[in-house]
Formats: C-alpha cells, structure tokens, sequence
C-alpha cells in the first residue's frame, strides 16, 4: 500500500508526530509520500515584513490566497525551509528523506493562473497579477523511482506554471497538490489537519462523519465544510476522481496519527460517494 500524508500548516498542529508515524510505516515496508504546507508561516513571515496577507474567496465560496509577485518570493523562501526541516526530522527518525518541491523535475506542472475571479462585497470581480497554478499533470516516474530506491519523498508547493512558454514557479494548494499526487499513484490519502475530521455541525466535535461512502453521505459532507474546510473538501474529490480509493481528514496531533487515521479515526471518504455522479456525467456526454 502506498499512502500519501499532506501535514498540515496550521499554527495548532505538531508535525513531530506525524514524522515519527513515517518512520514507523517506512520501516514496516510501507511507501509513503509526505506533502506539507506551510501557509500559516508565510502569513507570519509577510506580517513580520509589514505586509498584509491576502486571502479572496472564489464564486463557489472556497477561500484561498492571493499571490502576487512578493508574497510568491516569500513563499518560496517559506516553504523551501519548512521542507529542510521536515526532511532533517525524518533523517533523524532514521528514514531517507528526499526534499522536493513540485519545480523539480516538474513534478507538479500546469498552467499558471495570472487572473482569478473573486467575490468582493458581494460582487464578482477579476483580480489580475496572480502567481499561482492549476495542476495538470504528476511526475509519478520520478516518486515511484524513490520509492522504489528505498526514498521518502517530502514534496510541497511551489508548482512547475507554464507561462506563455516559461516555466515559473507558482503557488498551489497543498492539499490539491496531495491529493493531485495521490490521484495519479492510487494512493490512500490522509489529510492531517487541526481538528478531528469533518464536523456535521463544526461547533461541535460531537458531531464527526465517521464514514462517506454513498452520494447521500457526500451531500451531507459538502454541507458541512465551512471556510478553509471547504479546500479540504474540493481535494478528496479530485483525488478520489484521479484514482484514490479512500481518502481521510484526521487530527494531526493525536498519537500516532496516520496510523490511526489508516486504522478508522477521523474522516473516511470512499470512491464509492462519487459513483453516481460520475455514472450522472457519463450520462450527460452521451
């Protein structure tokens, strides 16, 4: 089985854990592929700039960041940092780490989006000057010859934008680009996060969704993701369309978190709750 572990970016989340869970499952035989983010500390990096970090919400109600050129050189100092440390920790816990990010070798590639459109008091706008990107295609070669080698990749954003024949590096998702990766290799796919998983009502822990495995089910998870929670969301469904079996949202600072994601705590969202819209789609084209 191979498993792909996006580690989350939030301020409430310890990575420590999730490291020394690698380690456990690389030594079992395990492949697996970390992606991290890192958001939280760009955010904290700008504001120590004197620059206020920007975030737009899109036409569907998902929030994301805008990047223009300085934040996106931040970013790439950021995450470029966050992806040593994480690679060193793992070499501590005695596992080969390799550290990626999705330029190298164009492991994340596509479009560069230059223009997003946006929801500003309560009017759709085109907000131009973007650095981010739109993922196309997954290096899988280049991970699967790691893995096979004995390697742990640990990959993050920036992405590989074409931009009118360059290349650039441009933001993306981190839990897209996970779920991108995971997709392509038909991984399962745990997102480590700072709650337990996905809340029906999300004041309340009492009220987790324990399992999605029917389009009802489905329903019922997208009417309950609220704010960054709704990205979460959007990247299981990619990566449950791309070829993931199961995909899970679980607390990263629980003990032994994947293990006990990939043992049933937090989220577990199945192929099968996308079926019928896919027979649906099938449909219409025809």
């Amino acid at each position: 089985m191979t498993v792909v572990v996006k580690v989350g970016g939030a301020r409430a989340v310890d990575p420590e854990g999730a490291l020394a869970d690698v380690a456990t499952l690389s030594k079992a035989g395990e492949d697996v592929v970390v992606v991290h983010g890192g958001s939280t500390k760009v955010d904290d990096t700008l504001e120590r700039m004197g620059i206020e970090p920007e975030y737009v919400e899109t036409p569907s109600g998902v929030v994301g960041r805008f990047t223009d050129e300085e934040t996106m050189e931040v970013f790439e100092m950021v995450f470029g940092h966050l992806n040593t440390r994480l690679v060193a920790g793992l070499q501590s816990q005695g596992v080969d780490a390799v550290g990626l990010n999705g330029v190298d070798g164009k492991l994340l590639y596509g479009p560069r989006k230059s223009a997003v459109r946006v929801v500003e008091d309560g009017k759709k706008k085109i907000r131009r000057g973007d650095h981010s990107g739109t993922i196309e295609q997954v290096n899988a070669e280049l991970l699967e010859s790691l893995l096979a080698d004995g390697y742990t990749p640990v990959a993050g954003p920036p992405m590989a934008g074409e931009d009118d024949g360059e290349v650039i590096a441009v933001n993306t998702d981190a839990d897209r680009s996970a779920a991108a990766i995971a997709g392509t290799l038909e991984a399962t796919l745990v997102l480590l996060t700072d709650v337990e998983g996905v809340y029906e009502d999300p004041d309340d822990p009492e009220t987790l969704i324990e399992r999605v495995e029917t389009p009802e089910d489905w329903s019922t998870l997208e009417d309950a993701a609220e704010g960054f929670m709704g990205r979460k969301i959007m990247a299981v469904e990619e990566a449950l369309a791309g070829g993931t079996p199961e995909a899970v949202i679980a607390d990263a600072n629980a003990e032994a978190p994947i293990t006990s994601a990939l043992d049933g705590a937090g989220t577990h969202v199945h192929a099968s709750a996308l079926e019928s819209d896919t027979d649906d789609s099938a449909e219409e084209r025809q």
